[in-house]
């Protein structure tokens, strides 16, 4: 069975409409939803270096998935995009990154974290609380024994990335114009 087509049922609940804790566990559900965030914001062309690039998710400091992450994407692609996944220890090589994940046990990695991404396109996601006033793009948090996202779209916009509307109308949405 191929990466997220294994997930691919619960894919579409799991970002439109949370998740409830049940048959995944907590991370199974994050690494599906960093590998559909790849497929509802634009990055801009110039990113990529070359037609053939990868599209690279990037986790840096403590990894909370395991090999459930490289499970979910392999075999996948975003759009033409073969996917890849890359651990960081520390945060030098972060700008390479397109989806750049910190996890709560790691908030000290999360200011040196967005400090070496500013000014590059990368969505920066976590679960640390509140990490959205630091600038990070997509905080996910538990509300009501589901999985939720608060986007945001100012710290997109510096980061030159369009978001889909598809996966801002189930988030809570901070930082837009006129709110």
């Amino acid at each position: 069975m191929r990466g997220a087509r294994r997930y691919a049922g619960l894919a579409a609940t799991l970002l439109f409409s949370g998740w409830a804790f049940g048959a995944l566990d907590e991370y199974q559900v994050k690494a599906v939803f960093l590998f559909n965030f790849g497929r509802f914001v634009e990055w801009p062309q110039q990113v990529f270096d070359t037609p053939q690039a990868p599209f690279v998710i990037c986790v840096v400091g403590d990894d909370p998935f395991g090999k459930t992450l490289d499970d979910v994407v392999r075999g996948e692609s975003v759009g033409s995009r073969s996917l890849v996944v890359r651990r960081y220890d520390g945060t030098g090589e972060l700008a390479d990154c397109n989806i750049l994940f910190v996890g709560r046990n790691d908030a000290s990695h999360l200011e040196r974290a967005l400090a070496a991404v500013r000014g590059h396109s990368v969505l920066t996601v976590t679960d640390i609380e509140g990490a959205e006033r630091s600038g990070a793009i997509i905080v996910l948090y538990e509300d009501q024994n589901r999985i939720r996202m608060r986007i945001n779209l100012a710290a997109a916009k510096a980061s030159q990335l369009v978001i889909s509307s598809k996966l801002l109308r189930p988030a809570e949405v901070i930082g837009a114009e006129g709110g």
